[in-house]
């Protein structure tokens, strides 16, 4: 069965292609347009599909559209009421509704060749359970939590024998993503895009105006949460975008961040015993790319193994629905890596570099050659194998440094053109983990924090956050024994197992996704090495030691 799953309706448009129950690729819109999350999530961009990644999908395993069996689209507009009926301030959310009914049409223009009665709706919240509860083998109670989809910001089930039981679901306008939207902005950020920052700064602060939260956002008996209408202003002046960040807005994120941690453990809690004590936890949704919630989940919840889905976010609904759909018709294999984007051969990569007259070599190991730049405390873009599908640089498309030096939290962050008070993360290899960091193990996905063992703190303070923890990349040598041989060698000369990995990108632009991007980046910004598949380009030998 060949399924296509689209999510196009609110952000981070994407699609994903399962064939047969295993996952063939998945990508977002975003590393085709360069259009940082696709699109704006706004009722007027509904239309707009991700018809880049889309083609390339089926592209990618020598499909054309007429060939499918099935397109799910993650959302369902029959289960949509008026924005208004729902508590919610959006005029022209029946704009997007209209679109998403009109999404077999819209999918058929861009896919020429597609029946539009291919087409199945799959409801958003059911997408983003799909996509986590349906990539473990074993059964497990699910969690999701996002901003909202047709009517509701939260779904609790258990996923038995590949079905789904939903236990509870929190109807608008009560919503922790929201919520944590709203306060995004307030501190004068992006919405629907910047409220990873809002975690990062909340490690800053106290959380002073906890109290006064715990009275106006609780989890319910029934499983589900209230929110009350906050205002912010009340609690710390709003900012602009480029205003001073105060000791009272890293105050305000805090308490709110520590008041989602409370709430999402509530919930997980509730799950765990109307799930009838499923030991295992699959989460999905925007909420679930809160590494700090997640880990607190992990360490304090009832379950012995909490699972994020890496693509947690929307863009992840495309691969929920197509698991969805294919699962309905037989059985699904379990998620077996976050490298489903784009890849090119060595010989492709070859051709990029005599195309672009870049001097280059093709040292007896790359791997070695990064660790001997990155010993010398040079800055490497490393780009290996296939793009990573979600917003995590898992060590396909990642800028990676020296974790001993204290400046090079400044230097990357200056290099990518990032708010200083921005954490980088570590990676380490699998089997050196324990004798660094606490926490859950394994973490391949980067999707929970870790405490830095004490006598590990100076060794290792570019990675270390301001609290004392990292978010930190577990690499195993089954799966990626290229990026584990790097960091062995790098180890070899320094001491030091881990290395610093943030993604390959510079700020408001996504992740590098074709040779000829990360080329651009290398001669725009201050790297030393660019790692292309098995080929090295020195920033020496290519622009002089000058520049």
């Amino acid at each position: 069965m060949r399924v296509l799953g689209i999510n196009a309706i609110f952000h981070d448009p994407a699609a994903a292609l399962v064939v047969d129950g295993r996952v063939v690729a998945a990508a977002e819109e975003e590393r085709f347009s360069r259009r940082k999350h696709g699109k704006r999530p706004v009722p007027f961009s509904a239309w707009e599909l991700p018809e880049l990644a889309a083609a390339w999908c089926l592209a990618e395993a020598g499909l054309k559209p007429g060939d499918l069996d099935a397109v799910a689209y993650s959302f369902d507009p029959g289960l949509s009421r008026d924005a208004e009926s729902l508590g919610l301030d959006d005029p022209w959310d029946h704009l997007r509704v209209d679109y998403a009914r009109r999404a077999p049409q819209f999918l058929a223009g861009a896919l020429p060749g597609l029946d539009p009665e291919q087409v199945r709706f799959v409801p958003h919240h059911v997408a983003h359970a799909a996509s986590a509860g349906l990539s473990v083998p074993e059964d497990s109670a699910v969690l999701v939590l996002d901003g909202r989809g047709e009517v509701a910001s939260h779904l609790a089930g258990v996923y038995r024998d590949g079905q789904l039981t939903t236990l509870a679901s929190q109807e608008l306008p009560h919503s922790l993503g929201l919520l944590y939207e709203d306060l995004t902005r307030h501190l004068g950020f992006l919405h629907s895009s910047d409220e990873y920052k809002v975690m990062a700064l909340a490690s800053y602060g106290r959380p002073k105006y906890l109290d006064l939260l715990r009275e106006w956002v609780h989890a319910d008996e029934d499983g589900g949460f209230t929110v009350e209408r906050i205002e912010w202003a009340a609690l710390a002046k709003a900012r602009t975008a480029d205003g001073e960040m105060t000791d009272d807005h890293a105050d305000l994120a805090s308490s709110v961040q520590v008041r989602l941690e409370e709430v999402l453990l509530d919930l997980a809690r509730w799950t765990y015993e109307a799930s009838g004590g499923v030991k295992t936890l699959t989460m999905a949704g925007g909420t679930a790319l809160n590494c700090v919630a997640n880990a607190r989940i992990a360490a304090e919840g009832p379950f012995d193994r909490v699972w994020v889905q890496p693509a947690a976010g929307d863009s992840g609904t495309a691969l929920g629905a197509a698991l969805s759909v294919a699962r309905a018709g037989g059985t699904v294999a379990p998620f077996a890596g976050a490298d489903l984007g784009r890849g090119w051969s060595d010989e492709q990569l070859e051709a990029e570099l005599k195309r672009a007259a870049l001097p280059y070599s093709r040292p007896p190991s790359i791997a070695a050659e990064a660790a001997r730049v990155l010993a010398g405390n040079g800055i490497v873009a490393w780009y290996q194998g296939r793009s990573e599908y979600g917003p995590r640089a898992l060590g396909h498309r990642s800028l990676l440094a020296h974790p001993g030096d204290a400046d090079t939290q400044t230097r990357m962050n200056d290099v990518k053109g990032r708010e200083q008070f921005r954490p980088i993360a570590p990676m380490v290899r699998a089997e050196r983990f324990a004798d660094i960091f606490e926490g859950v193990y394994p973490s391949p996905y980067m999707l929970f924090v870790h405490k830095v063992k004490p006598e590990w703190k100076d060794r290792i303070p570019a990675v270390t956050h301001v609290d004392g923890t990292a978010r930190v990349q577990t690499v195993h040598n089954e799966t990626e024994p290229l990026v584990a041989a790097m960091l062995a060698e790098f180890e070899q000369l320094t001491g030091l197992p881990v290395v610093v990995n943030t993604s390959l990108n510079t700020a408001g632009r996504p992740m590098v996704d074709t040779p000829r991007e990360a080329m651009e980046l290398f001669g725009s910004a201050p790297v030393d090495l660019l790692a292309l598949g098995p080929f090295a380009v020195h920033r020496a030998s290519t622009f002089g030691d000058g520049r």
